[in-house]
């Protein structure tokens, strides 16, 4: 994993700040969620995305990830 790998993905998800985005997160075992969510803030080291999880009834969460889970494909994410 080089620097400019980060640098490519942090500009790309800075770019896309205010998007709905379809979000897959590997929660190990086997285990994936599929969640709905809007692009809040891109920092230098985190972005975080709000999630609205509807099935629950839940409130909406503020989820935080890093760019390297990205690259390291922790999480997919596709525009919706």
């Amino acid at each position: 994993m080089q620097q400019i790998d980060i640098s490519r993905v942090r500009e790309s998800v800075y770019q896309q700040c205010g998007s709905n985005v379809m979000i897959q997160l590997d929660r190990g075992r086997n285990k994936v969620d599929v969640q709905k969510g809007v692009i809040q803030n891109a920092y230098r080291s985190v972005f975080t995305i709000l999630v609205d999880d509807e099935r629950e009834g839940n409130p909406p969460q503020l989820l935080s990830f890093s760019y390297n889970d990205i690259i390291t494909k922790d999480i997919r994410m596709k525009l919706c």
